[in-house]
C-alpha cells in the first residue's frame, strides 16, 4: 500500500469513530466564528462538518446551516447531535448546493482533506456575491509542558508522510477571492479524563492503527493522566488551544 492509499484510508476512517470524535473534539471559540462570518450572513455551508461541532454553534446563532459531510457514519452522528441542521452527503470538491446559494462556506478541521484546486472554485460557485470562504483549525498549544508530552506520544503514531499533509494555515484561495486574512486565537478547552482519551482516539492515524498498537498508545495517554503533576487526580482538565483562522471574500 502506498502513501496515497494510506491517506485515503485515513480520510475515510472517521465514520467508524464518530461517537468518539463527538465526545473528544473541542468546539470553536465564538470570537473565531464572529471573525469568519461576513456581515449579515444568514445561510452557511459547513464543509466536512463531521459530527457537527461547528454546525451546532452556527445553528445556535439562528443561522440556516447546511452541513456537508462525506462520511455516512459522521452524518448519522451529526443528525443525532444537531437535529435542527440540514445534513447532506458531499465533499469540498463537489458541494451539493446551487450556485450563489450561501453567504459563507466554512470548513472547520477539514480543509486539509480537500483538493483546493477543485474545492476553491466550488466554494466560489456556491457563494452569493460578496460571500466569504473561511477555514479554521483547533491546535494544541504545546507551550504547556503536559500538552507537549501528549503531542510527543501522539506524534509517534503519525504516518511517515505526516508532514506532507499538515494543514496549510494560509491557503491561497485564488483569483476569485480578495486578500487572505489570518487570525490566531488562544483559549482553553475544558474536558474530563475520558474525553481527553477520546480526543487522542479520534485522530485518523490512531483510528487506523492495529488494535494492539492503538490500545498501547491510549494506555500511555492514561499513564500521562495518572502521573503528570498537573493532571493527577484532576476531574477536569484545561487544555490550552490555538484556533487558527483564515478568511477571504468573494470578489464578485
Amino acid at each position: 500500500m502506498n502513501l496515497a492509499d494510506d491517506r485515503r484510508i485515513q480520510a475515510r476512517s472517521f465514520g467508524s469513530a464518530a461517537a468518539v470524535y463527538e465526545r473528544g473534539r473541542p468546539p470553536y471559540p465564538e470570537q473565531a466564528i464572529d471573525w469568519l462570518l461576513p456581515p449579515g450572513a444568514a445561510r452557511v455551508a459547513d464543509l466536512g462538518a463531521g459530527t457537527g461541532k461547528l454546525s451546532r454553534q452556527l445553528a445556535h446563532r439562528g443561522l440556516e446551516v447546511i452541513a456537508v459531510e462525506p462520511s455516512a457514519g459522521m452524518r448519522a452522528q451529526l443528525r443525532r447531535s444537531v437535529p435542527e441542521v440540514a445534513v447532506t452527503a458531499g465533499t469540498g470538491e463537489r458541494i451539493p448546493l446551487a450556485s450563489d446559494s450561501v453567504d459563507a462556506v466554512l470548513a472547520a478541521q477539514a480543509w486539509h482533506w480537500v483538493d483546493p484546486a477543485l474545492a476553491v472554485p466550488e466554494a466560489a460557485r456556491v457563494l452569493a456575491p460578496g460571500g466569504r470562504l473561511g477555514v479554521l483549525w483547533n491546535l494544541r498549544d504545546e507551550r504547556t509542558d503536559w500538552v507537549a508530552e501528549l503531542s510527543a506520544l501522539m506524534h509517534v503514531a503519525e504516518p511517515p508522510d505526516a508532514e506532507m499533509h499538515e494543514p496549510d494555515f494560509g491557503p491561497p484561495f485564488g483569483p476569485s477571492f480578495g486578500p487572505v486574512e489570518r487570525l490566531d486565537l488562544e483559549w482553553t478547552f475544558e474536558l474530563d479524563r475520558s474525553a481527553l482519551t477520546d480526543y487522542v482516539a479520534s485522530r485518523s492515524y490512531v483510528i487506523t492503527l492495529p488494535e494492539a498498537e492503538r490500545e498501547a498508545l491510549l494506555a500511555k495517554v492514561r499513564h500521562l493522566l495518572d502521573s503528570h503533576p498537573a493532571l493527577t487526580g484532576a476531574a477536569r482538565i484545561s487544555m490550552p488551544q490555538i484556533t487558527r483562522c483564515t478568511r477571504a471574500d468573494l470578489l464578485r
